[in-house]
């Protein structure tokens, strides 16, 4: 969609925002660093011998009138040469990022229709990390961290619990490309 039908779209009108709202500024501040737009290197363990390799995009902003920050996440970069038919691994999805106050959490509900992949998670604060935890569809411990947050980049790990501990799935490392 063109710039101009996107900013003169009525659900984007009804959507984006750009800030947060008066009301819960004070508590967005765990997810509002997002805001903006980033370049990764993406590595997926696959269960292969060798990780699979490539870049991705975020892209995050306000929604919702502020009470909300909702992200998408595509993995290929859409610039990236060849892309198509979707490969595993693949996705291009959103989350949307709402705090609750009564849980001083934040639910996290990410979509990917190129998967069919959804997930509901919580997430908090631990330490200078956010770790949002869940469980998939056979219920499963399920989290999402990110580590090593600066203005400038961060490094997300996915994992799923496997014995006592846990196995990587997927790690993003991104830098940021605009605010």
């Amino acid at each position: 969609m063109a710039p101009d039908l996107l900013q003169s779209s009525p659900v984007a009108e009804a959507l984006l925002s750009d800030r947060g709202a008066a009301a819960r500024v004070e508590r967005m501040g765990l997810y509002s660093w997002l805001i903006g737009h980033w370049e990764m290197d993406v590595v997926q363990h696959l269960g292969g011998s060798q990780p699979r390799r490539t870049r991705g995009e975020v892209h995050a902003g306000w929604v919702l009138q502020g009470r909300a920050i909702q992200d998408v996440w595509i993995v290929p970069a859409r610039d990236a040469a060849g892309v198509a038919p979707a490969e595993r691994g693949d996705f291009y999805g959103t989350t949307l990022r709402i705090y609750d106050p009564g849980l001083d959490a934040w639910h996290i509900l990410w979509a990917d229709p190129v998967r069919q992949f959804y997930r509901r998670q919580l997430g908090r604060a631990h330490g200078r990390d956010i770790v949002q935890d869940g469980e998939d569809e056979t219920g499963t411990a399920v989290r999402w961290r990110f580590t090593e947050i600066t203005d400038h980049s961060f490094h997300w790990l996915g994992e799923r619990a496997a014995g006592d501990g846990w196995e990587l799935n997927t790690e993003f490392f991104a830098r940021r490309v605009a605010a």
